[in-house]
């Protein structure tokens, strides 16, 4: 059984996604230990809110750190909606800009659309190859929360050498909906609220570790 752990850094659906990871096979832990964080076979990165209060109570915890000393040994991460965005460059909220993670190039901004936030169900697009979406039909839903998003790709090469796979979705424009990097992967939609979809997505997550 892989040892996860759920990052606790004052965002995000903390007790859902340790209900969701728990469920498809795994030993869960809720903490902001860095022993236990680094020592698990997978660590997940939730987040909900701004972008900005998600970056400081990472910082608080110095989650930026144990990202970035998981991924150099190849240990995997999973980022979750605003854990997925904290991972880019910058987000810009409101004026506001403030510097993320930086594991990728690019910005984190508002979706142009005419309903904001995106709020729901949507199709996305996989592309050939990826590991997160095996197994799920081009039909299959997720379920989205957000206002921003990121609306490009900016990395050719990725960790370990590999091509990084990129899943789209649309609402208004094209945005980033899932990212495969080597170890290092996010999804922009809540795999822990997607139902029999979103168990899928995490139970080929698991396989990963």
């Amino acid at each position: 059984m892989p040892r996860v752990v759920i990052l606790d850094y004052g965002s995000g659906n903390l007790r859902s996604a340790e209900r969701a990871v728990r469920r498809v096979g795994a030993d869960v832990e809720v903490t902001a230990d860095a022993a236990a964080a680094l020592a698990a076979d997978g660590l997940v990165v939730p987040g909900v809110g701004a972008y900005s209060a998600c970056m400081a109570g990472l910082r608080e915890v110095h989650g930026e750190r144990l990202i970035g000393k998981r991924l150099a040994g190849g240990r995997p991460v999973l980022g979750i909606c605003v854990g997925m965005q904290i991972l880019f460059e910058r987000g810009v909220e409101h004026g506001e800009e403030t510097e993320g993670a930086g594991e990728w190039p690019g910005t984190v901004d508002r979706l142009t659309a005419p309903v904001l936030p995106h709020m729901g169900w949507n199709t996305v697009r996989a592309p050939a190859g990826s590991r997160l979406f095996a197994g799920l039909d081009a039909g299959t839903r997720f379920y989205f929360v957000h206002s921003y998003a990121a609306r490009s790709w900016e990395l050719d090469s990725g960790l370990a050498g590999q091509q990084p796979l990129v899943t789209w979705a649309h609402h208004g424009e094209d945005f980033v909906a899932a990212v495969e990097n080597g170890a290092l992967s996010a999804t922009q939609f809540h795999p822990e609220k997607s139902g029999d979809a979103g168990a899928t997505l995490l139970e080929n997550w698991l396989r990963t570790l």
